[in-house]
């Protein structure tokens, strides 16, 4: 029941998120962050490539094209928007740190919050991109594109339920009140 309750959570917030994405894109490039975010991408496209590589997914990278190959041998260029780095999930992350994170918790426990979120949600966007080559690479381009459009945002939205589910079992735990806790 949890995870038929958590399916129907997620898809009611796909078009919340995926228009949030849409509003965060448009005040990116109104205020000229499009042009500086895509001197990331060269980086997570190499970073991309040996994501793809430990997985034995032959491919190749320059500047913000990354080529994989399907296991006929056939070709398939790929390429990186600054607006599929992944930046927009940061900003998400972010948003959720200002409803999540409540001056009640010791500072230690909100910076390794922040830290694993920020961490977390990184290596999030480079499996997502190595997922749509993958994709592209086993599967075709167009099921990759499908999957760039709404699988995406579904693991990101997955990816927030159970870092937050993580983090209040085992980081934010709540001190009952008349306790204390020793620091050693």
């Amino acid at each position: 029941m949890t995870l038929i309750a958590l399916t129907c959570a997620m898809l009611m917030l796909l078009p919340l998120v995926t228009t949030f994405n849409d509003l965060l894109t448009s005040w990116a490039m109104g205020l000229g962050a499009d042009n500086p975010l895509q001197t990331i991408v060269p980086v997570e496209a190499r970073m991309v490539v040996g994501l793809l590589g430990l997985v034995g997914v032959h491919a190749a990278a320059s500047g913000s094209y990354f080529v994989v190959w399907d296991g006929a041998g056939a070709m398939h260029t790929l390429f990186i928007s600054w607006n599929c780095i992944g930046w927009q999930s940061l900003v998400l992350v972010g948003v959720s740190f200002l409803s999540g994170l409540r001056a009640s918790h010791p500072l230690e426990a909100r910076v390794q919050v922040v830290l694993i979120g920020i961490a977390g949600t990184m290596l999030l966007n480079l499996v997502r991109v190595a997922a749509v080559a993958a994709i592209a690479a086993t599967v075709g381009v167009g099921p990759a594109v499908f999957f760039h459009d709404y699988g995406g945002t579904l693991l990101v939205i997955g990816f927030l339920f159970a870092f937050w589910t993580f983090v209040q079992r085992w980081i934010l735990v709540d001190v009952p009140s008349g306790e204390f806790e020793v620091v050693v």
